[in-house]
């Protein structure tokens, strides 16, 4: 199986991306084929709403998204790495699921599998639940196959990060894809 992986850390050693590299080591054991974008630094601009692209054509900005969807829409499975900054994902990862607008339609077509990795300081009871509803969502709406999720809380630094159970939770769910 063909693996995207959406980075959306600004921290290319954060704790997000630590989850994420997990998740990768698991899932190439298992012999599916990972590749990785870094959406956080890459050339993209967010969606103006303009509907130039009509839901399923050439969007007006001229950057990296064409890079993501022609992944995203020859992969099987795409998985949204994420630090939660405020309750929610990170500004550079919603810009990327704002610009499925351009080709909504065929990407809710697909079926894709999918999985949501994240990474918060805090271990509260109420830091995850908005994002991953928001999350659940957009596989409701997308026809996305919610393949799981890593909710990595007390992961504020990449030291707490590493000596999480978070860290075996996302090598697993990598090795059961």
């Amino acid at each position: 199986m063909k693996i995207v992986m959406i980075l959306g850390s600004p921290h290319k050693k954060g704790s997000s991306n630590m989850l994420a590299e997990q998740f990768r080591k698991g899932a190439e054991e298992k012999g599916h084929t990972v590749e990785i974008l870094d959406a956080a630094h890459m050339n993209m601009h967010p969606c103006f709403g303009c509907g130039h692209c009509g839901m399923d054509g050439e969007c007006i900005h001229k950057d990296d998204n064409t890079v993501i969807r022609d992944a995203v829409l020859s992969a099987d499975m795409a998985v949204f790495v994420t630090p939660i900054y405020y309750f929610g994902m990170s500004a550079q990862l919603k810009m990327v699921i704002d610009r499925f607008y351009s080709y909504n339609g065929k990407l809710s077509a697909k079926g894709l599998k999918t999985a949501l990795i994240t990474a918060a300081w805090d271990s509260n009871a109420d830091v995850m639940p908005y994002t991953a509803e928001h999350y659940r969502k957009l596989c409701r709406y997308m026809n996305f196959e919610d393949c799981g999720m890593i909710l990595g809380t007390g992961c504020g630094t990449p030291s707490m990060t590493a000596n999480s159970e978070h860290m075996k939770e996302a090598y697993e769910l990598g090795k059961s894809i």
